[in-house]
Parts: structure tokens; sequence; C-alpha cells
């Protein structure tokens, strides 16, 4: 079936016309319209399908590149970005480093996963109503087979139904190519805040370091289209031989 032609917004707007069309786009991508790792249409054709030119589109198309939502490939075309194709993508989101600089793929090794009824903060934070489910997984990254890294993930409940540490042991990637493919929630953005806290007795034992030794907190607050939240997390890092690095441009 051919996709429908939708015209851009005729409502007021002060946005420029391309930032409307890749708000079309985007709500394309949410829908699932065009699948992680599948071509989109040619700028002509969305051009045609939108109303607008093809200059128009291409400006649309660039932003969502700019966003990390798609992908260029020379000669081929237009595909939708996905968690699972790059290595590279592991880095976007995941960045501890060596001391000595190199970059090391950490094995993530899950803990646990049990079901939870949000608090207060974590409500607040996934835009839910207090006492709604969530998941609580709890997971250790290993580089070098060195515990280094202890995260606690809520999830919201509703959209990642069936999740199991079974299922999750089962799959080969990375945890935001797990969602992705296996719950259709992409991971786009994230907003973190970072502090020092000391080890408590648990938390040192997991990652074999003193309780009260100083560790690294990483806050974050994941979210997908629409910039929605979808993922709490707090990561705690041990920092003898590794960093955090954040690049700004």
């Amino acid at each position: 079936m051919a996709p429908t032609v939708i015209a851009p917004p005729t409502v007021p707007s002060f946005a420029p016309l391309y930032l409307q069309i890749k708000g079309l786009l985007e709500k394309s991508l949410e829908a699932r319209e065009w699948r992680p790792g599948e071509a989109i249409p040619s700028e002509i054709d969305l051009a045609r399908r939108y109303r607008v030119s093809q200059g128009t589109v291409r400006k649309a198309i660039d932003a969502l590149a700019a966003d990390n939502l798609v992908v260029r490939r020379q000669g081929k075309g237009t595909f939708v970005a996905t968690h699972t194709e790059e290595r590279s993508s592991l880095f976007r989101f995941l960045r501890i480093r060596r001391n000595d600089g190199g970059d090391v793929a950490p094995v993530s090794r899950l803990l646990e996963v049990r079901r939870g009824k949000a608090a207060v903060d974590v409500a607040r934070l996934l835009a839910l109503k207090v006492g709604e489910p969530v998941l609580v997984l709890r997971r250790v990254l290993e580089y070098a087979g060195e515990a280094v890294v202890l995260d606690e993930i809520t999830l919201p409940a509703a959209l990642f139904r069936g999740l199991t540490k079974a299922r999750y042991d089962a799959y080969r990637g990375s945890m935001y190519g797990f969602f992705e493919s296996q719950f259709g929630v992409r991971m786009l953005k994230a907003e973190e805040r970072i502090r020092a806290v000391a080890a408590d007795a648990a938390t040192a034992r997991i990652l074999g370091t003193d309780a009260g030794a100083p560790l690294l907190a990483v806050d974050r607050v994941t979210l997908t289209y629409g910039d929605r939240p979808v993922e709490v997390r707090r990561g705690l890092c041990v920092t003898r031989a590794y960093h955090y690095l954040n690049e700004l441009y």
C-alpha cells in the first residue's frame, strides 16, 4: 500500500519549514513506519509526500542525521540509525574510558530483574504516576575482567513487557540494542548529573573495593522520541584506572 500523502502542518508555526518536516519524519520514525536499519524513502519521494521542495527535505534529513536518528550511506541512501549496527554507538552513551586513553568494550553482566512501584522521585523523572509498575535492573560492567560500573536501571514496566533476565542473557549485543530490537524503545539522548559518593558495603563487595572508597555516581535520565523519558539510571563507577570522558562541541 502506498504511503498516505501528508501535507505540511497548516497551523501557524514559527519553526522553519524544514524543522516542521523533520518533526513529521520523527513521528514516522517513532511509529516505526521505517524500522531500525531500514532505508527511508528517497528525498524525491519524501518531497512529493510532504509537498515541499527536495532541498527542504534534504535539510530536514541533515537535521535528523545530526541528532543520530538516521545515517547517510554514500551511494546507498539514508537509513534509520540503530544501536546494533556500529561499535561507535556504544561509546555515544558509555563514556567510561581507561586512563591510558584506550577504548575497551565492556562485558555486561545482569545481576537481577525485579518488579517494583514508582516512588515519588522516579515517578517524577519518568513522567509516571506514583505507584505505577516499573522494572529495576541491576548489572555490572566489567572491563578486562574487572568490575568497574554497577548500574541500577529503572524502566516503565508498560514499555518493557516480557523483559526477564533469561531473555536479556540470551541476547547478544548492547543493552540499548536489546531495548530497541526486542521492545521497540530507542534511546536517543540522555541528561546526566555527576557527583562523588562513598561506596557502601554492598556496592564495595560487588566492585571489589573498600567500603567508603570514592566512587563516581552518574545519574542519567534517557529520552526517546518527543523527549519522552524512558529510563532512569544510576551508575556507580570505580575510577582507579578509569575516568568519565565528556566531549564538548
